[in-house]
């Protein structure tokens, strides 16, 4: 059963975290509606528009963004004032634990693990496609209407090129699709001009030609016009930038098994986001942990001292989150790994911390 000094843990904890995201969140809007002002008038758009589809939709974003460093910077600011004041001390010398004083801490830090998770699976995806339409309308584009040499895999071991695509146009030109069995080339088509017929869902093919290879020799047709389909979707031929920010939890699964499916290694970036959003949550527990432990202490220096490590140690392990992640997307680490490294390492320093913590 949780005691007064506990609720009254959480109650500081929690009120210090969305006091100062809060007035982040509004000096952020402020300087925002100033750099967009004039998009929003030479485009004209309607209020309720700015006000519920771009901002009040930018605010989960943002919160989920700036999580983990107010997380820390509002566990080391009440609990310095407490060991400043000589609180934890006093808690201590009463026959509390240090593990016990631990308790309303993690309660605090599991309801907003909680809250990342579910705004960074399932709120934030819808919210994102929200701003992004507003954003199409109204200010940048965040989709790329025309595609320029875009290579891309079908499927294994098939593979697509297009010199240029208009999504406006349904049109692509410059279009060839080859297959292979091993290091052999099958099959090669190659058009001077696609378009996509959306109400039949096929493509139709201009000065097209068709070469298949087999055990009995080359086979070569031309024509003017031919009516097909692919196992190609017009979406896989232009891109929203950072697509996935985009998909919810679910979305994210289908599509990295879809990516599989194609032998494309594009499954990558997806399965990053994807264990980033898991991992993300957990280093809230873990942040906690290690901001407790670092300034429960009374020192010279008292909470700037605390702020400064606080701040350094979030950036570290954003950078090192960043680090790693590009050694998956790019390189041989798995994602899976990749999005785990900084929480294994800020761990072993929460666990240092922890038996240096006062007694």
């Amino acid at each position: 059963m949780l005691k007064i000094i506990d609720k009254y843990i959480i109650r500081k904890f929690l009120g210090t975290f969305f006091y100062a995201i809060t007035l982040l969140i509004l000096i952020v809007i402020i300087f925002d509606i100033s750099e967009n002002i004039d998009s929003f008038i030479e485009k004209e758009a309607p209020l309720n528009a700015i006000i519920f589809d771009y901002y009040l939709n930018f605010i989960p974003y943002f919160i989920n963004l700036f999580i983990y460093l107010f997380t820390f910077i509002s566990v080391i600011f009440f609990t310095s004032k407490l060991a400043s004041n000589t609180e934890i001390i006093a808690i201590l010398s009463s026959g509390v634990s240090f593990r016990r004083l631990l308790l309303p801490y993690m309660i605090s830090a599991l309801f907003l693990a909680i809250l990342s998770f579910y705004l960074g699976n399932f709120l934030i995806p819808k919210t994102n496609e929200v701003r992004r339409v507003f954003k199409n309308n109204y200010m940048e584009s965040l989709t790329k209407d025309k595609s320029k040499n875009l290579h891309l895999q079908v499927s294994p071991g098939t593979f697509a090129f297009v010199e240029s695509y208009n999504s406006k146009k349904q049109t692509g030109f410059r279009f060839s699709i080859e297959k292979y069995e091993g290091q052999n080339l099958v099959y090669k088509l190659m058009a001077d001009r696609i378009h996509l017929d959306t109400v039949n869902s096929t493509w139709t093919l201009k000065n097209y030609f068709i070469r298949r290879i087999d055990s009995t020799g080359h086979r070569i047709v031309k024509g003017q016009e031919l009516d097909t389909t692919f196992s190609l979707k017009p979406e896989d031929l232009y891109k929203i930038k950072e697509e996935f920010e985009e998909m919810d939890y679910f979305e994210l699964n289908e599509q990295i098994i879809a990516e599989k499916q194609k032998g494309s290694q594009a499954y990558k970036k997806f399965e990053v986001e994807k264990n980033k959003r898991t991992s993300g949550p957990v280093a809230i527990i873990i942040l906690t942990v290690i901001g407790v432990s670092l300034s429960s202490r009374k020192v010279r220096g008292g909470i700037g001292m605390h702020l400064g490590l606080g701040i350094a140690l979030t950036f570290s392990y954003i950078l090192l989150m960043q680090v790693s992640t590009v050694f998956s997307t790019f390189g041989s680490l798995s994602p899976l790994i990749a999005s785990w490294i900084p929480n294994i390492v800020f761990t072993f320093i929460a666990i240092y911390l922890l038996i240096k913590a006062p007694k």
